[in-house]
């Protein structure tokens, strides 16, 4: 699923009324239709409803809005906000359909000064002041009236996004002058900012109205933004043929675990096995042998020099896949050992967790890291490898962008929606996933299935795409079964197969 930026939105408007035989005042009835039936499917007529119109079309999809609740008999009063007496053409055209009807008088039109209603907890105001072509911060007035709405203890319902919230970079907004919604009925699709952290205060629960517009503009416009859909990677998948053998399904290689972090290798290697290849060997210090031969019976163990620390880099020529990382330390011969690895990498190879901080500790040694490489930093790993904090979610991700691009390497930024940047600039978000995921070992699953996946014969593209959605959905089934609050790393790892399976069916 596409996601576009505003400009795009835009144009999808202006494309669908010209060759779909309809009128932009037509679009923004059939938008106010579908915000209406949202809005009356959740609250009954006998709630006050407040409307805040601004000048343009968000405005104008407010005012239709107020109409129609006005047709079903719910109690409300409608404010627009006229303040330098120019209105977009449908927003003019709005208002003068409620003019013209028998609701007139519940429309206010301020053209200067504005006496506030007040708003109860019983209020539910639905917030029509911009729409998603705001492009600079809310000053003056209408920054007064967003925290005054922010400040009430009404219930926000806002039409398409948040008045305030810009679609793409919020970089150096102002915050305090964000409406902060409960309920953000947002039309056609998920703008870019509804998947950024720092925009979470602002959007409450996001439902997604389809409003019909044109499927043609949709599949032939390329958008630099995705969602991953289920459908995209059934075709992706490998079948095992009736004569196969594990030799036949990929070796990977883990190389993992410093002493007393055992866990992060076992974690790793079961996911590994999971995903469906043939074999696994983990290379990992002396005093973890006992461990992972209990833990993991089904791993190879090709143990290190060292008891404590990973110091001696292997030959990859026997592998399909590598994944280095996962409790490894950070000692600095661990990090020579680890750089050494890496160069004599012959395999497609994943870099995760304490490989990714040594790096950060020798930014110089990027430059070394094999092209197509994958990597899988969640946020304070990667603001460490480019050495500054990040001026938020935005900011960070056109960061990853950039990097993805000039390494030729895959980078997920892991989160709510997970990141996956591709060396041609495109951005796949990660639908699936919830916050019981937030819990240690999570990340060194989700480097064990790419890494199998990597074995088993997929590229890195599609071994990335399809690990992070695995990943999510396996915690998803976890989850529903057992909660999110009480879900650990090794739950997701137990409903990996079934994960699988439905994707495959």
């Amino acid at each position: 699923m596409k996601i576009f930026t505003s400009a795009q939105l835009r144009e999808l408007d202006r494309y669908t009324t010209e060759h779909e035989r309809t009128t932009s005042l037509d679009l923004m009835e059939r938008s106010a239709r579908a915000v209406t039936h949202a809005f009356t499917s959740i609250w009954s007529p006998k709630t006050p409803v407040v409307i805040f119109a601004g000048p343009g079309n968000n405005g104008g999809d407010a005012l239709a809005v107020a109409r129609l609740l006005c047709e079903q008999s719910y109690d409300v009063k409608t404010y627009l906000f006229n303040i330098h007496n120019k209105l977009s053409d449908e927003c003019t055209a709005n208002k003068r359909r409620l003019q013209e009807s028998k609701y007139a008088k519940t429309l206010v039109e301020v053209t200067l000064n504005f006496d506030p209603p007040q708003l109860t907890a019983e209020t539910v105001v639905i917030d029509g002041l911009f729409g998603t072509g705001l492009n600079k911060p809310l000053s003056g007035g209408f920054a007064s009236l967003v925290k005054y709405i922010n400040q009430s203890p009404a219930r926000v319902v806002s039409i398409d996004i948040p008045s305030g919230l810009m679609a793409e970079d919020n970089t150096y907004n102002i915050r305090a002058n964000i409406v902060r919604a409960h309920l953000t009925l947002t039309l056609q699709q998920k703008k870019l900012c509804m998947l950024l952290a720092d925009n979470q205060p602002y959007l409450g629960q996001i439902r997604v109205l389809d409003i019909q517009l044109s499927q043609e503009y949709i599949q032939k416009t390329d958008s630099q933004y995705r969602f991953v859909e289920e459908a995209d990677l059934k075709p992706m998948l490998r079948r095992r043929y009736e004569f196969a053998h594990k030799g036949d399904m990929g070796h990977a290689l883990i190389v993992a675990g410093s002493y007393g972090m055992a866990g992060a290798a076992i974690l790793a290697t079961r996911a590994c096995l999971r995903s469906g290849v043939g074999k696994v060997t983990v290379h990992t210090p002396r005093k973890n042998n006992d461990v992972l031969q209990t833990a993991v019976p089904e791993a190879v163990l090709h143990l290190d020099r060292e008891d404590q620390f990973f110091t001696e880099p292997m030959s990859t020529d026997d592998f399909e896949a590598m994944a280095i990382g996962p409790g490894l330390g950070t000692a600095e011969g661990t990090a020579i050992a680890m750089i050494a690895q890496l160069r004599r990498a012959t395999c497609p190879s994943v870099v995760d967790a304490d490989a990714l901080n040594i790096i950060s500790n020798h930014r110089a040694w990027m430059q070394q890291l094999p092209k197509e490489i994958i990597m899988t930093p969640h946020d304070a790993e990667f603001d460490r490898l480019v050495g500054t904090a990040s001026n938020g979610s935005y900011d960070r991700l056109s960061k990853v962008r950039d990097m993805a691009e000039r390494l030729n390497a895959y980078i997920i930024l892991k989160g709510r929606y997970s990141a996956l940047c591709m060396p041609d600039g495109h951005v796949f978000f990660n639908p699936t996933g919830n916050p019981g995921m937030a819990t240690a070992g999570s990340g060194d699953v989700l480097t064990g299935i790419i890494t199998g996946l990597l074995a088993r014969g997929y590229q890195q593209r599609e071994a990335a795409l399809l690990g992070m959605y695995l990943h999510g959905l396996a915690g998803d089934m976890a989850a529903k079964d057992l909660g999110q609050e009480s879900l650990i790393a090794s739950d997701i790892i137990r409903y990996l197969p079934k994960a699988i399976r439905k994707v495959s069916e």
